[in-house]
């Protein structure tokens, strides 16, 4: 009997502001994303993507003819993106010439992070708050929303019709913020002093700790530190700093509003999956804060969103698990869902 040919690797890439994940799939794989060729560079310390994923090849021995690229920022019909946050402006057909590849696809890094709902297991996720997993049905119309922060604010909707999955790219953690309460009011006063317009990504992600820190310190009539995001999670865990506790309680509840915003707006009934690099840091304080009590209070709609789940990926590479999921589609092979 003849062994059948391996299935030729594509090479996946996760595109963040401040690094970028490096992977290969196996598309004839249950499990495409194979673990054991994860590698993480710094942006800082290349000057563009084919000299990361040079590096790549050189230090794992492994090469690939066809490449699925997901990054932080807004694709141009042409399949060019400059990175938000990010010095690197990435364009799929020059890349492709330039390593001498078949194939880049260009997609948006939360259309990747969404992509990777259908194959998540259900030991890979966290629920918050006490509503049930999700449960992924492609027997009838489905949509979810996806988001997280990172080193910005992603957002993304998942669509499931016809059996079939379909991801809607947007840039929403850009929208503008909207206050909810008497003290949500006074931050967007102080940042709007400080930025002008004032979009949710100025909150939600690494730097927003910092931007409500020091919103907070001046509220309260006391001399902020020059703390770091870091410096601030840690002392909320600590408890050694009360402002800093504080910090992390007031950003765990305005994600909540924003995600039962995103809810709204987006139709996505059927759940929300939360993800990003700053996720893991935050997530006891979304657990037992006013994560849910903000998402919830949606005035008439308090009943309907009491149903809707918020679940946390905690897969270590959500991004690249759904680039994988997008290369198994590309092939034209069936994604089947792993729960």
């Amino acid at each position: 009997m003849r062994t059948p040919a391996r299935t030729a690797p594509t090479l996946l890439a996760d595109l963040g502001g401040t690094n970028v994940r490096l992977a290969l799939a196996d598309t004839g794989r249950a499990t495409p994303l194979m673990e054991d060729s994860v590698r993480r560079y710094r942006v800082k310390d290349y000057a563009s993507m084919a000299d990361a994923i040079r590096q790549y090849f050189d230090d794992t021995g492994h090469r690939a003819q066809r490449a699925i690229i997901a990054a932080a920022g807004r694709i141009s019909e042409g399949e060019t993106v400059k990175v938000t946050n990010n010095p690197w402006q990435v364009a799929a057909h020059a890349l492709q010439a330039e390593l001498g590849m078949e194939s880049v696809h260009l997609v948006n890094d939360f259309a990747a992070q969404a992509m990777a709902v259908p194959l998540l297991l259900a030991d890979q996720l966290s629920s918050v708050g006490p509503q049930p997993l999700p449960q992924l049905d492609q027997h009838k119309p489905q949509t979810f929303v996806v988001m997280g922060p990172g080193t910005g604010l992603g957002v993304a909707g998942l669509l499931c019709r016809g059996g079939h999955w379909i991801v809607l790219e947007t840039e929403g953690g850009h929208a503008g913020f909207a206050a909810h309460t008497a003290e949500d009011v006074e931050i967007l006063h102080r940042l709007n002093d400080r930025f002008g317009r004032v979009s949710n990504e100025r909150m939600i992600c690494g730097n927003g700790l910092v931007n409500l820190y020091l919103a907070l310190a001046d509220m309260a009539g006391e001399p902020a530190e020059e703390y770091t995001p870091e410096d601030i999670t840690s002392r909320a865990e600590a408890g050694t700093d009360p402002l800093c506790v504080r910090t992390v309680e007031t950003l765990a509840g305005i994600f909540g509003s924003v995600a039962g915003d995103l809810v709204l707006s987006l139709g996505g009934w059927d759940g929300v999956y939360l993800t990003g690099g700053v996720l893991p840091i935050l997530l006891p304080w979304i657990k037992r804060g006013l994560f849910r009590e903000r998402f919830e209070a949606k005035g008439r709609f308090r009943e309907t969103m009491e149903q809707v789940p918020t679940v946390a990926m905690i897969h270590p590479e959500p991004g690249l698990l759904g680039a994988a999921a997008l290369a198994v589609l590309e092939a034209g092979k069936p994604l089947v869902p792993g729960r």
